[in-house]
């Protein structure tokens, strides 16, 4: 196993210890709860109601650790100084981060398995139909919290765990926002707004690509072509982020 290999290991067997797995009761108690609420509407409601609010479930745990387990994989070795024991080693710096982020990765993915498991145990319990359109909108949420935490490792080599918290919420919540925001000014008069609204849209991801939950939760097939098309702008834009933190981290003094 190569340098990238064990640091990633290590990181997937860290973040198992920050007791990461505790979110998976949440999820459960969610789905349940959200059952015996939907008891009495009709059938159509209560199947997409549990589809769609399954795969916010899984969605928003997802990103929420992403963001706070992320924020902490290089700030954590700092504080606890183990970095200065790390950067003594021969091991490159870009190994150091692309093993971190693997492993977070790593454990992302097996979160998501296990949310994704009790969602369709839930479906079935429920006589819920289980359409392709649902697995389309989970490898899309997966692709989204990959590039989020690329965001979070990007912010936290070079500022503190609460600023990069911050920064990264405010760029996921931007993410989000960006086509919104183009389309509201589009026809504005004011050629400094919309300079300023064109920036974020080329510079912030644009997440809303990502979305698919509402068309999954009522059946909708989105077409090869583009799942593949916005897999690869996730991948891409998590790419320029890790490069983006290599680079910054190079140049960090330990």
């Amino acid at each position: 196993m190569g340098a990238i290999g064990v640091i990633a290991v290590n990181a997937f067997r860290e973040s198992l210890r920050d007791k990461i797995l505790y979110n998976l009761v949440l999820f459960a108690g969610l789905l349940i709860g959200l059952s015996v609420l939907l008891a009495d509407l009709s059938i159509t409601e209560h199947h997409k109601v549990i589809a769609d609010m399954g795969l916010a479930a899984i969605n928003l745990i997802g990103v929420i650790i992403a963001i706070f387990v992320g924020i902490s994989l290089v700030n954590k070795e700092i504080e606890r100084r183990t970095i200065y024991t790390i950067m003594a080693r021969p091991i490159s710096r870009t190994f150091f981060i692309l093993g971190k982020y693997l492993g977070l990765a790593l454990t992302l993915f097996v979160n998501l398995a296990i949310m994704m498991a009790v969602f369709l145990l839930t479906l079935w319990l429920y006589h819920v139909p289980v359409e392709r359109s649902l697995f389309q909108a989970v490898e899309l949420i997966f692709v989204e919290i990959l590039v989020v935490t690329a965001i979070a490792l990007f912010f936290s080599t070079f500022t503190s765990t609460t600023l990069s918290a911050i920064f990264t919420l405010g760029l996921y919540v931007i993410g989000h926002l960006t086509e919104d925001l183009r389309s509201m000014v589009v026809n504005s008069e004011n050629g400094t707004v919309k300079t300023v609204v064109d920036l974020f849209y080329y510079l912030c991801p644009n997440l809303e690509m990502l979305n698919i939950k509402g068309q999954a939760a009522v059946g909708i097939v989105v077409a090869p072509e583009y799942l593949v098309l916005a897999s690869l702008y996730g991948l891409l834009y998590a790419g320029v982020l890790l490069t983006g933190a290599c680079l910054v981290f190079h140049q960090r003094d330990f």
